[in-house]
């Protein structure tokens, strides 16, 4: 498969752009005109940079204003296009794209622009060039490929060809089955782009909210089986106007581009039976099951506050790792794991972070296939040297450069608890009703929200529900969800974008390390907060004004709400349940837990509460006398 990726998709200066490209994997580029225009060398170097870096110049571009065209204006737009293709001579590019006229002056008409277009193309062909044409969403005559394809059908020339653009037919809600009825070897080039569901003017969308196939709400799947299953097997590349995408890292968004269209030809694989693409092969999406078990990196001093506190939730410390300084803390199916060994990846994040979650394991039908398909996608693989009788277990590098490992049903990874742990027997807590792990959250830059979204839904069998606002009196924070097929899985990834935020400060003072909070279930959360105050757990104080305002609003019976205050549990409802949450006071640099109970088949995560405990929290902020960890 050919992939290409255009230089204003990224951030940097031109040879920033072709490094970043090249390493992620791209075969092509398109260049656009500004970037080239920008950077002070001959065409005849540029091209020669571009090929250094291993790429191809798969288009020059845009050429604007062309078709329709009164005289004299007519006569200039075929001059001005004699001297592009002067320049796309001395670069090596042989393809330009012109995209329909938005000119005010120009004249409707398919036979004219198709007369335009086969003059055109004799200039073209004359120096070996190329032309195809695309179709504005906003077009001042042309904005439907539909009607480009008329143009090109009827100037009916073999270097004039169309370039179909996914945003462009998506946008204008075209139907894509059209695409099917047009020739492959008349597709010139496919540009790729997906987008936010905005309702705004189509230009102002397409210029700054454009982002990659996967990470927006647009059907670029059905888009790419139309386009499939015209025979073509030419360039797949990717046109992205976004201004957070801009100031981002090169080497990242480029990174993200081309595991974004793996995810989408393997999806269109999957489909489309007859796909004339080289299409590179890998395991299909895998199913995230639940959370395994979440692994803290800490100091011994330091473990000993941690062990505090999980013993006022009622975890009891079960085994000891026979060959690292690791201990294993359970209740129910949860298990937490204390890191303290000066070895390994562990120490490292500890010596970068402090002590924090920096590793979770991933509950997966198949884990060495998971370690496949995430590689196969541009994830990083995670190893480090094992000891005699230690289980290798398959991981990759995942948010804030924490670890996901994966576990599943095989003999070795499912018996791993009982072969690397001697079990502990010491006077614990005897638990507090903790079920499972409910979900786990994450905490990232906003500007990196789309990376960890599009890593998530594109490795593993996982779906993305609408992003909230979290208010914070220091700002937005960004929230959205990530949630398994069965609903075992469940992480929320939290954007922030200063350090106001509580979340952002958490980012800051935590030096990139991610998880900031974890919630546990609970069967009745009423008899868990119970327990957790008879083992001297300090839920976090809600205000007395935000029990005041349940009644009226949700309707609840006076002594329900008294029963909240009184256990500091807050509340939501929604269409299908109710969602109750509890909250640990913060420790550390803002990590804190979460007891839920989840009534009637509640979806969501009591985002409108969010408000309320980072409130809560803020009042707290620094306490004396309370553990850190």
């Amino acid at each position: 498969m050919k992939t290409s990726i255009a230089t204003v998709s990224i951030s940097g200066d031109l040879p920033e752009k072709l490094a970043a490209i090249a390493q992620a994997g791209f075969s092509g580029v398109e260049i656009f005109e500004n970037d080239f225009l920008a950077y002070d060398a001959p065409p005849k170097d540029v091209g020669q940079m571009v090929r250094d870096n291993g790429l191809d110049i798969t288009l020059f571009q845009p050429f604007r204003d062309f078709e329709g065209m009164p005289e004299p204006h007519r006569s200039r737009v075929f001059d001005r296009a004699e001297r592009k293709f002067d320049l796309m001579t001395e670069l090596g590019a042989d393809l330009m794209l012109v995209c329909s006229n938005v000119s005010p002056i120009a004249l409707g008409g398919i036979d004219r622009a198709a007369a335009d277009f086969r003059e055109l193309g004799e200039r073209a062909a004359q120096r070996g060039l190329r032309v195809g044409y695309e179709a504005l969403a906003w077009g001042r005559h042309i904005s439907d490929h539909r009607d480009a394809w008329e143009i090109v059908r009827r100037a009916d020339h073999p270097n004039v060809g169309i370039i179909l653009d996914s945003f462009h037919t998506l946008a204008r809600k075209i139907d894509v089955n059209s695409i099917r009825s047009i020739p492959g070897d008349k597709i010139f080039l496919v540009q790729l782009a997906d987008a936010p569901l905005i309702d705004m003017d189509l230009l102002y969308w397409s210029r700054h909210f454009r982002n990659m196939p996967g990470e927006g709400d647009l059907p670029v799947v059905d888009f790419m089986r139309a386009v499939a299953a015209t025979g073509y097997d030419g360039v797949l590349s990717l046109e992205i106007f976004n201004d957070q995408f801009r100031g981002g890292s090169p080497r990242s968004i480029a990174g993200d581009g081309h595991r974004s269209l793996l995810f989408l030809m393997d999806q269109v694989r999957r489909q489309e039976e007859d796909i004339r693409l080289a299409v590179p092969s890998m395991p299909e999406r895998v199913a995230a099951q639940g959370i395994e078990f979440v692994e803290f990196t800490s100091r011994e001093s330091e473990q000993r506050d941690l062990e505090a506190l999980l013993a006022t939730l009622g975890f009891a410390r079960t085994g000891r790792h026979r060959n690292r300084k690791v201990d294993l803390y359970r209740q129910g199916d949860i298990r937490l794991v204390i890191n303290t060994d000066n070895r390994g990846f562990a120490n490292s994040s500890y010596s970068v972070n402090g002590a924090n979650a920096y590793a979770y394991g991933m509950k997966v039908a198949d884990a060495n296939a998971t370690v496949e398909r995430a590689s196969a996608l541009g994830a990083d693989i995670f190893a480090e040297p094992r000891l005699p009788g230690e289980v290798a277990v398959p991981a990759i590098q995942g948010v804030g450069n924490g670890v996901i490992y994966f576990l599943d049903g095989s003999s070795a990874l499912a018996n791993i608890w009982e072969s690397e742990f001697d079990a502990v027997e010491e006077s614990t807590p005897k638990g507090a009703g903790l079920i499972h792990i409910d979900h786990i959250a994450q905490t990232t830059r906003y500007d990196e929200m789309l990376t960890w979204l599009l890593f998530y839904t594109s490795i593993f069998d996982t779906r993305r529900t609408p992003m909230v606002d979290i208010v914070d009196p220091g700002g937005l924070v960004r929230s959205q969800a990530v949630e398994g097929s069965d609903g075992g899985f469940r992480l929320t990834l939290n954007g922030v974008e200063n350090r106001k935020t509580f979340a952002g400060n958490f980012l800051a003072e935590g030096f990139g390390s991610s998880i900031q909070h974890l919630a546990f279930a609970s069967g009745d959360i009423f008899e868990t907060a119970r327990a957790l105050a008879a083992l001297g757990f300090l839920a976090l104080p809600i205000s007395r004004n935000y029990y005041d305002d349940l009644e009226p609003r949700f309707g609840l019976d006076p002594d329900f709400v008294d029963r909240l205050r009184e256990n500091r549990i807050l509340y939501d409802r929604d269409g299908t349940g109710e969602y109750l949450q509890i909250y640990s006071r913060t420790y550390g640099e803002g990590f804190f837990f979460e007891i839920v109970e989840r009534r009637g088949g509640y979806k969501g995560y009591g985002a409108m509460n969010a408000a309320f405990r980072i409130a809560a929290q803020r009042r707290l902020s620094q306490p004396k006398g309370l553990p850190k960890f």
